[in-house]
């Protein structure tokens, strides 16, 4: 058992559609060793914790000094999550609803305390620390991957709420009339703008993949590059409904910044430029219009350092640089 303590060393866990990570993470936001396996998404709730648990373990036998020495777990996760009962209903893990994460990890942490928030909550908290978002006062920072996540910093800080969502921004509804959302909502930014969501579409409109077969958001990226009409209109349509989730964004709480991560911001201005403009169209006020968007900095370790730096934030971990 390993009680709380005044440490740099943080381990950290972030859960997704795709992947499940571990690492333990120092005071300076270094990666000192880590852990990945693939997240059974379609499977069982024992089948996905299965995978969770073991990449825990995987990191913990990596590095058994730094498992012991860490004062704190923190976890990131697909959403939504409840902090307050330690629970999580990702949207796109169908097999956890209101899987008791929490209390399931504790059975590898011992006695260590977890903190559960959001993975774009996560990636707001490593993004202000050490990222794009880092001085700046309120920003939205965003996941557009799998699936489409968010967190904000307001008044200099990460700001989780009170069950570890807000920021969520991908299921903002951005069209009244659109899609069914897995969520049970309709014309989220999520169904629109996630990378499955952006293949989906151009397959739909008669978008045929190249000769090596890729029929993800990287193929359409890559043919949209090329010229491709149909791949370029879906781009813009994903960059339409991400600028009108910012500006709503901005219109409530006067962002300064968008910060915008994950594998489809690998298309770069392919998805930023469109952004940009169609930002120009929604964010009418004022104060709402001069909203920067710019590429997250850390890539895919911004949910590992994030969940460390939300524990340690939540918890004071005083030898913990403290984010931002």
């Amino acid at each position: 058992m390993v009680a709380a303590q005044p440490t740099g060393l943080v381990a950290a866990l972030d859960i997704g559609g795709t992947k499940t990570a571990a690492a333990l993470v120092d005071a300076g936001g270094r990666l000192l060793a880590r852990a990945r396996r693939p997240t059974p998404a379609g499977g069982t709730g024992e089948e996905v914790m299965a995978a969770v648990t073991g990449v825990l373990r995987e990191l913990a036998a990596a590095d058994p000094a730094g498992w012991a020495r860490a004062g704190a777990l923190g976890i990131g996760s697909a959403g939504p999550v409840d902090a307050q009962t330690g629970t999580v209903r990702p949207v796109n893990i169908p097999g956890w609803r209101d899987y008791p994460l929490v209390a399931a990890v504790r059975e590898v942490t011992g006695a260590r305390p977890v903190v559960l928030v959001g993975d774009g909550v996560a990636m707001a908290a490593a993004e202000h620390w050490q990222g794009a978002a880092r001085g700046r006062s309120a920003a939205l920072c965003m996941v557009v991957s799998t699936g489409v996540g968010g967190g904000l910093v307001l008044d200099g800080r990460p700001y989780a709420g009170p069950t570890g969502n807000s920021g969520h921004i991908g299921h903002i509804a951005v069209d009244l009339d659109g899609d069914p959302c897995p969520c049970g909502g309709r014309g989220c930014v999520e169904r629109i703008a996630s990378g499955p969501n952006i293949a989906r579409r151009a397959l739909a409109d008669g978008w045929t993949p190249g000769p090596d077969g890729d029929d993800t958001a990287a193929g359409v990226a890559a043919a949209a590059r090329a010229g491709d009409p149909v791949a370029l209109a879906s781009f813009d349509r994903a960059a339409q409904a991400l600028a009108a989730g910012i500006a709503a964004t901005a219109t409530l709480v006067e962002i300064e910044a968008a910060v915008i991560g994950g594998g489809v911001a690998a298309a770069g201005e392919l998805l930023f430029a469109p952004v940009r403009r169609h930002l120009k169209t929604y964010a009418a006020l004022s104060y709402a219009a001069n909203v920067a968007v710019v590429p997250a900095h850390l890539g895919t370790d911004a949910g590992l350092i994030g969940a460390a730096a939300a524990a340690a934030q939540t918890l004071g971990l005083r030898r913990f640089t403290a984010p931002g």
